[in-house]
């Protein structure tokens, strides 16, 4: 895995600030990233200096950074050419999934001043993700960083995952505006039933609440991309909620099935949870050709190539994010390991069980 947080001393100042870490620091936003001894990075910005272990410095250059004194950490906000950095916006939520990667808490702790402004430094054209927990508790502030980082860098992409439970018709003005045309809303849908769906993100009033949400996003015209995660409670329903997805949510582009993400809540109901999709790939091929045929597009994240059916393949891309992916044993000299995304690194060999190397 890359250590998206690594242990840092910093010293010089009581105040995180982000900077970007280059070998030559040629802008006031540049910090200067030099090896002190075998197994010491210094970096270096006007009066602050900040040790971080390590030897080489290279993996680190060019990546926007958060330097925080009180918790002594160096957060990297944004890799240098990696296509997966996302910001983490809060860990509260007001959804309590069943299989949620990243549980919530009741805490928060405010960054959008430095996401702004790693924002504003991000590489040309970058696409930038937000997260949680559920961004949309703050969904003004949301809004407000977005607005002015598009009008200073109208280069940027946004993706933002949601509930989708917090818009109202109020937020179509923004939704609807240039700034939020630069983001892709990505929102999960678990069922077509309300009981189903409420149950799985143990909210009762969720479904309901989501549609009026979409409803508000399809007003707006705003790109939304739906997302399923495929459980044993959810498998069956495919089909069903495909033919709702057409009928209801024809706008969504795409809507991705996903695979279930071994960690958080998952970890410990895996057996439990765990749909095995290269044992039965039938409600998933029934879903994705339903979908289709209604000129839908469909999707499949985090599905490893070897256990979808060589017809669907087209339809898996690599979805899993370069700092949390990882190849097993089996993969060794597979035909198909270029294209393909791997695994999570948190799943162990044992998590598939009916892999074959192409």
């Amino acid at each position: 895995m890359i250590p998206l947080v690594v242990a840092a001393e910093v010293r010089g100042t009581d105040a995180p600030f982000v900077v970007r870490l280059t070998a030559t620091a040629e802008t006031p936003d540049d910090a200067l990233l030099r090896r002190t001894d075998p197994s010491t990075l210094v970096i270096s910005h006007g009066r602050t200096r900040a040790r971080i272990a390590g030897s080489d410095p290279s993996p680190f250059l060019g990546d926007i950074v958060l330097l925080d004194p009180a918790r002594s950490t160096m957060q990297r906000l944004i890799r240098a050419g990696s296509r997966h950095n996302t910001f983490l916006v809060t860990e509260r939520c007001d959804q309590l999934c069943v299989m949620c990667s990243q549980p919530p808490k009741k805490t928060h702790h405010d960054n959008f001043i430095h996401y702004e402004r790693a924002a504003l430094l991000a590489p040309k054209g970058a696409v930038l993700g937000f997260s949680g927990g559920e961004p949309t508790l703050y969904k003004r502030e949301l809004f407000s960083l977005l607005e002015r980082v598009h009008a200073a860098r109208p280069d940027l992409r946004f993706h933002v995952l949601t509930n989708a439970q917090h818009f109202s018709r109020e937020d179509i003005p923004f939704l609807s505006s240039s700034a939020g045309r630069t983001v892709q809303w990505g929102v999960p849908l678990y069922a077509a039933d309300a009981d189903l769906h409420d149950q799985i993100v143990g909210k009762d009033g969720a479904f309901r609440a989501l549609l009026d949400g979409l409803a508000v996003l399809g007003q707006a015209a705003a790109n939304v991309e739906l997302r399923t995660v495929l459980t044993t409670m959810n498998a069956s329903a495919l089909p069903r909620l495909a033919h709702f997805v057409t009928r209801l949510v024809p706008f969504a582009a795409p809507w991705a099935i996903m695979q279930l993400e071994r960690i958080g809540y998952a970890s410990n109901r895996w057996n439990e949870l765990f749909f095995d999709s290269s044992a039965n790939f039938v409600p998933i091929a029934e879903a994705i050709d339903i979908a289709r045929l209604s000129e839908v597009s469909t999707l499949l994240y985090n599905f490893p190539l070897c256990t979808v059916p060589p017809v669907y393949r087209a339809l898996a891309p690599a979805t899993i994010s370069d700092w949390k992916n990882k190849f097993l044993d089996t993969c060794e000299g597979c035909s198909l390991r270029s294209s393909c995304g791997g695994f999570f690194a948190w799943h162990t060999d044992q998590a598939y069980l009916r892999l074959e190397r192409q």
